[in-house]
């Protein structure tokens, strides 16, 4: 059975007690759907008090869907165990949260087509293509990452810090 990602995302913050929300509900994203780049997962386990951890408090109550790809998830089970320090995360946790993650995120495998729009967007990160290529082809309302290479595309496709997501979307 899926630990939940609730317990295991509350289990986090609670461990730092740093993460407050004072106002839980936010402004129009229940049906948003969302790409959330590796950084902006990784800084919202890691750093509970920031943006980014606002933006998974907000996920796990349910204000929006996240679609994701097997390369994420690939990249989240690369880098979480050694942030297990930061993250509070013990291991059977982070497979629990890896897991509920995979079971709950709008799954997207981007296909050749998606991909070489990706690539012809002109990233110079061959990791940022998959992340472009999984919000093209989900059709996401947006993508929210913290690379500057990600957010300069912002003429061809709409995107936001986690900090503007925040701004935007929460009351």
């Amino acid at each position: 059975m899926l630990f939940g990602i609730a317990r295991i995302c509350n289990a986090a913050i609670e461990t730092k007690a740093r993460f407050c929300v004072s106002k839980p509900l936010w402004r129009g994203t229940s049906t948003m759907l969302v790409v959330l780049d590796t950084n902006v997962l990784v800084s919202g386990l890691a750093y509970a008090g920031g943006p980014p951890g606002r933006l998974l408090k907000a996920w796990w109550a349910g204000a929006f869907r996240i679609a994701s790809s097997d390369f994420v998830l690939g990249e989240l089970t690369r880098v979480l165990p050694r942030m297990s320090a930061r993250t509070g995360m013990s291991p059977k946790e982070l497979r629990d949260f890896l897991d509920s993650f995979r079971a709950t995120a709008v799954w997207v495998e981007p296909g050749a087509e998606f991909l070489a729009r990706a690539q012809a967007s002109g990233l110079r990160d061959p990791n940022d293509v998959p992340i472009l290529a999984t919000l093209i082809e989900s059709g996401a309302d947006l993508l929210v990452s913290g690379d500057k290479d990600l957010l300069a595309l912002a003429g061809q496709y709409r995107n936001l810090t986690p900090a503007d997501f925040c701004a935007r979307h929460a009351p």
